[in-house]
């Protein structure tokens, strides 16, 4: 899970707090910066506020615009930790598809400094019924309609390859730090390879997927509320002020979190979207969204894969083997935002990923090792048969 430009506060605080900075030099830097923009971008320097917390080492701020006319997130991202580059790389591209993402209006590569334009008040899932999972059907539809615009820009070569070096890296999250370092189990022998063995399978199911642009955290907590028809359309590129076709991407759902977007399967941004890292749904629900997605995806030509065009279960059964894969890279990681980054509250979620595991796991017979592995680690059932040192 990557980390995420975050959604704007729902409302500003009545008292605005100044960023706080451990580092003088870098204070300094970030003053002087400021300075020279606000006086090129009409901001009022003083109105500088933290804009929401983030899991990288990046920081948000918001601050307003002296003309009244709303206001810009600035991206503190200190480049000894933080490249930038690739932000701007998907950023253009996402705006040349016709996305609504944030302009960059200034960038100071060699500090880290970024000036951003603010898409508005409210995230997705701020906006979502939990209550009543049919009425978010209109949102998802939103979220849709931008997933298959992503992916119908997807040329090859553009973006890192999501291939197996990096699928198994990102595997590798969940012995090395969910089982070993926050469960204390012993990763070795038949606990080894019972995970070398699913491991393979999930890599080759994926990697025969088509590939197209992978957001990689398209979820609702990286999806803004749109501004409504009256806010000001995006350029095309180049700076011409014609609107594209279809109507202003403002008027669309905003899309954040993108700076790891890959080149993989299709698969993964719809299973992203449907087993959240923040919000569970029925299968019931999940089914019905994924069907819409892959009606839409199939008329648009994405389908056309084996007998996936015809057949809604066997793309979905290609869904199920992607989310699992991602839901054991996030348990990983959020177990390291834990233990290495002293960041507790992602592993609270954690469990949401575990039932995730469980319901795939137990669907396919060649995932029976690692359901009972999962079971006998989490106390779920009591299974014999493995040798789990400190547990």
């Amino acid at each position: 899970m990557s980390a995420h430009l975050p959604p704007p506060n729902p409302a500003p605080a009545p008292a605005r707090a100044a960023p706080v900075w451990t580092d003088p030099a870098r204070e300094a830097a970030f003053q002087r910066w400021l300075d020279r923009e606000s006086a090129g971008h009409g901001l009022v320097a003083g109105s500088v506020r933290p804009a929401s917390a983030d899991a990288s080492f990046r920081r948000y701020f918001r601050v307003d615009r002296a003309d009244g006319a709303g206001s810009c997130i600035i991206m503190d991202a200190p480049p000894a930790q933080e490249n930038c580059a690739p932000f701007v790389h998907v950023a253009a591209l996402m705006l040349e598809a016709g996305l609504n993402v944030p302009r960059i209006l200034a960038w100071d590569a060699p500090q880290g400094f970024m000036l951003l334009s603010d898409l508005g008040a409210k995230t997705m899932m701020e906006t979502i019924d939990r209550e009543h999972p049919g009425s978010n059907a209109p949102l998802y539809g939103q979220a849709i309609d931008a997933l298959i615009t992503w992916q119908l820009a997807s040329k090859p070569g553009v973006l890192p390859p999501y291939d197996d070096a990096l699928l198994r890296r990102e595997l590798a999250l969940f012995p090395d730090w969910y089982l070993a370092k926050h469960r204390g189990v012993v990763v070795e022998g038949a606990i080894r390879e019972t995970l070398d063995k699913t491991f393979d399978a999930i890599v080759a199911h994926n990697l025969a997927a088509p590939s197209v642009y992978v957001h990689r955290d398209f979820m609702p907590r990286n999806l803004m509320m749109p501004a409504g028809p009256g806010s000001t359309p995006a350029t095309q590129p180049g700076g011409t002020d014609e609107p594209r076709p279809g109507g202003s991407p403002e008027t669309r759902l905003g899309v954040l979190d993108f700076q790891d977007a890959v080149y993989g399967p299709v698969t993964y941004d719809i299973a992203s979207l449907m087993r959240d890292a923040f919000l569970s749904w029925d299968e019931d629900f999940v089914l019905d969204v994924t069907i819409r997605y892959w009606e839409k995806a199939r008329k648009a030509g994405l389908m056309d894969f084996e007998d996936w065009h015809r057949d809604f279960g066997a793309f979905y059964q290609a869904v199920q083997w992607m989310g699992l894969q991602r839901h054991l890279k996030v348990a990983g990681i959020f177990a390291r935002l834990t233990l290495r980054d002293g960041k507790p509250r992602y592993l609270a979620d954690t469990p949401r990923f575990i039932g995730y595991i469980r319901a795939t796991a137990g669907r396919y017979r060649e995932l029976g090792p690692l359901l009972r592995l999962i079971d006998q680690v989490e106390g779920t059932e009591g299974v014999s048969g493995y040798a789990f040192g400190r547990i």
